[in-house]
Order: structure tokens, then C-alpha cells, then sequence
């Protein structure tokens, strides 16, 4: 855990950071605490660590990355919210909104704010969740009313994922990055029969032949939708 002087300060509000990339954390770090009502209180590289981090002292917010070495953001969030309700949480992700965003906010979070996002905004994302608001960009905002509005007409659904599981889009996203299901098992800690199972989900509900087409929409699925290297920076 890396600590602020300001974090001891009792007029701000304390964020606690969960990246793996220690640069990001360091510029995120730098930034809120240039402000007047901020301070970052803690850092976490991994889920198992910010936990154990949170219960020694739960912080305001939680601004969480959707990739993390150990787990996936979203699964993160949603023990966040069973262990502490009165702590909120973002996500600050290279990950384009339309992908996550909905995911992060069925399993509790209080918004989503992409990294590419000037700092101004995501301060004003953290503030918005700390005033007990849900933070997400115009565009995805529409996007939400105009899904709740047409739904019930019949709308079209979106993309064919939408069906998938937070826990089968990322076996998915895991084969899609030449993973095994022995190597897929031993990172998100489930049996290699538990993975076989997911995958035979996820073909039944992408509607795949066999394991072969499976592997190909994997692999161009995590193309399409796997962020750039981080370069550092907020």
C-alpha cells in the first residue's frame, strides 16, 4: 500500500487505486491529489491485494481497472459491494464503455470513464460517484436510455456477447489470447472442467459448430476488442 501525506487529511475524500500498470497508478496518483478535496489514500497492483487493503481501511471510492493480474475488474467490484455497500466504485479501463460499462453497473459499480478521457473528466467522474451519482459518457448514456426505451418494441439486441456471462466473456476474451483451458483454470482459480463447461456455453450461445470456430471468434473477438499497450499516463 502506498500512502499520501493528504490521506491523513480529514476534509478530503480517500480513493484507492486498483491497477496493475505502477505507472498509471503513479500519474492518477499525481493527479487527484493536485486537487483540494482529494487524496489517494491506498494503491493495489492486484484484487487479492486491494481487498486485504480495503478491509484495513475502507476508503470513499474505488477506482478499479477491468484488467488486473489475478482477476477481472468486474468480478473485483462485485466483492466490493457484497463486503462494503457504503464504498462506490469506478472503472478506469482502456476498454472501450460499450463493451464493460453495462457489466460494471449490473455488478454494482457506480460508473465507467475510459483512460483516454482528459483528467478534468475524470476527476469530475470521481466527484459525480462521490456525490452518489452514476458517471458515464454522454454517448453511453444515450445509449442506456435509448436500450431501455426500445427494448420492449422488439430493438434489435447488440452485439452477440451480450448473452455471455461476466465469467464466460472472459474465458472467451482468455482463449482469444492463446490461453489453454489448464492455463485458463489456473488464473481465474476454477477446475479444468468448470472452463469446459464455459466454453461449451459459449458456444451454444454464440452458436459455434465446434472448439475450432471457437478459437477463431476468440482469437478475432480479443483483436477487436483488446486495448492498446499502456504507454503511462492518465
Amino acid at each position: 500500500m502506498v500512502a499520501s501525506p493528504e490521506s491523513n487529511s480529514t476534509d478530503k475524500s480517500r480513493v484507492f487505486l486498483v491497477d496493475d500498470h505502477p505507472i498509471i497508478r503513479q500519474g492518477l496518483a499525481a493527479l487527484i491529489n493536485a486537487t483540494g478535496d482529494l487524496c489517494v489514500s491506498g494503491e493495489a497492483s492486484s484484487a487479492a491485494e486491494a481487498l486485504q487493503l480495503i478491509a484495513a481501511s475502507p476508503p470513499d471510492v474505488v477506482i478499479v481497472d477491468i484488467s488486473l493480474g489475478d482477476r477481472n475488474g468486474v468480478e473485483l467490484i462485485k466483492d466490493i459491494c457484497a463486503r462494503w455497500p457504503g464504498v462506490p466504485s469506478l472503472v478506469l479501463s482502456m476498454y472501450d464503455e460499450t463493451m464493460y460499462a453495462v457489466r460494471v453497473l449490473k455488478a454494482g459499480g457506480r460508473g465507467y470513464i475510459m483512460k483516454q478521457e482528459v483528467p478534468k473528466r475524470v476527476i469530475a467522474a470521481i466527484r459525480r460517484v462521490l456525490d452518489g451519482h452514476v458517471y458515464v459518457s454522454d454517448q453511453m448514456a444515450t445509449r442506456l436510455v435509448d436500450h431501455l426505451v426500445l427494448k420492449p418494441q422488439g430493438a434489435p439486441r447488440g452485439h452477440p456477447t451480450a448473452d455471455l456471462t461476466d465469467r464466460e466473456l472472459e474465458v472467451l476474451t482468455l482463449l482469444g489470447r492463446a490461453q489453454s483451458t489448464k492455463e485458463i483454470a489456473e488464473r481465474l482459480f476454477l477446475s479444468a472442467k468448470t472452463v469446459e463447461a464455459h466454453r461449451e456455453r459459449i458456444k451454444e450461445k454464440l452458436k459455434l459448430r465446434n472448439g475450432n470456430e471457437l478459437v477463431r471468434y476468440a482469437v478475432q473477438y480479443t483483436l477487436d476488442h483488446d486495448p492498446p499497450p499502456q504507454s503511462g499516463g492518465v
